[in-house]
């Protein structure tokens, strides 16, 4: 199935092992009544910040991105799946390393996002941050309630934007969260918003029923792995944050997929054996972009063995290599659908954010998990806050 931007192909189709009541799609009014969130993927959605804040912010040429998980995943996901359109210079501190934070004399602008303002890694970071960089000045995204960022906002005479408290962090890529960056980045926030066109479209609706239909056959019949076979590095972190949207809203009351990252062909000679091989017990997900432009070949070294190689370029190559695997898989008859990325552009992430957000929304209500909260994080969060009080 093709649409402007990517081409869908879906599971080899087999009888579903058991009836679901996806068999009738909701409408997009059902949708957004019962997933407000789903608003930030829609293009009348209304942000927390105007053009005078946002032009006062496009001053900066550096920018700090100080969050974890959801805060960050999406943010980074885009700055990476689009960077050949981006002059601006992003620096992204998700996680708690000492190490990365360099001394700098440059004004740099830090946006810290924490949804409910008291993380303890973004609360950390931005401390560490403040005493190698000193000049910088400070942008908070939070929910508006009392926190410690918003104690810290005062202190630092930072603006605040409000996170509304209806967006789960891992839900929030096309909200303020990930949108305010993206203009920052020099992006059209605009084309993200595919949601509306998406709906309207049987055959995308189609192929996302039939999707879920055959994911959920899967997980009935023991195949629990969701392995993304990524093609793409500039997608790396794209599925970083699939990973977490997968895990943190299905993984509960014993129930959920466990989602793998696997780095493509590299992972041929490592993982590939285990796959073709091993138990079976995966479900495959292969990810690909057309590229226009890549390297060719030193006509040079082209031994007579790999002569052929003179009329392909390296993305010719990768592109035999994930053919040939597909190739494989079926004749193994492991399970398997495929995205491909025929545009590298706004429209084409945000339709795949939407395709990955609606999938994981219905497969919760197949598998009966509430896909919006994550309580056995908070046991954690707990835990440490006991050890160092």
């Amino acid at each position: 199935m093709m649409s402007e931007n990517i081409h869908y192909q879906g599971f080899v189709k087999k009888k579903i092992k058991k009836k679901n009541k996806l068999q009738k799609f909701p409408s997009l009014k059902t949708l957004l009544k019962n997933y407000p969130l789903l608003n930030t993927l829609t293009s009348n959605y209304m942000y927390n910040y105007d053009k005078k804040i946002l032009n006062n912010l496009k001053k900066f040429n550096d920018y700090n991105l100080i969050g974890i998980g959801g805060s960050a995943l999406g943010t980074k996901a885009i700055y990476d799946f689009l960077n050949y359109k981006i002059k601006k210079k992003f620096y992204f501190y998700d996680n708690l390393q000492n190490s990365k934070i360099l001394k700098s004399n440059t004004n740099r602008l830090n946006i810290i996002v924490s949804k409910s303002g008291n993380t303890l890694e973004t609360i950390s970071n931005l401390n560490l941050i403040s005493l190698r960089q000193k000049k910088n000045k400070n942008l908070i995204i939070t929910e508006n309630k009392k926190n410690i960022l918003n104690k810290l906002a005062k202190k630092l005479k930072s603006e605040v934007i409000e996170h509304k408290d209806y967006i789960g962090g891992r839900y929030s890529a096309l909200s303020e969260v990930g949108m305010l960056p993206a203009e920052l980045m020099g992006l059209n926030v605009k084309k993200f918003k595919v949601l509306n066109s998406l709906i309207r479209k049987k055959t995308f609706v189609n192929f996302l029923i039939n999707n879920v239909q055959s994911v959920y056959d899967n997980i009935l019949k023991g195949k629990k792995n969701c392995v993304i076979l990524n093609y793409d590095e500039k997608s790396d972190n794209l599925f970083k944050w699939y990973q977490q949207l997968l895990a943190e809203s299905l993984g509960k009351n014993g129930k959920g997929v466990f989602p793998i990252v696997s780095a493509m062909p590299k992972d041929n000679h490592s993982l590939l054996q285990l796959y073709l091989d091993g138990p079976k017990n995966n479900y495959f997900t292969f990810f690909s972009v057309r590229e226009n432009k890549s390297n060719k070949y030193n006509k040079l070294l082209l031994t007579n063995e790999i002569k052929y190689l003179n009329n392909f370029n390296v993305s010719d190559v990768l592109s035999a290599q994930r053919i040939a695997t597909q190739k494989v898989f079926r004749k193994n008859k492991i399970p398997f659908r495929s995205f491909e990325i025929i545009k590298r552009n706004e429209s084409a992430i945000g339709e795949i954010i939407c395709f990955f957000i609606l999938e994981t929304l219905l497969l919760a209500e197949l598998l009966k998990v509430n896909p919006l909260n994550q309580p056995s994080v908070e046991l954690i969060k707990t835990e440490t806050k006991n050890i160092l009080s």
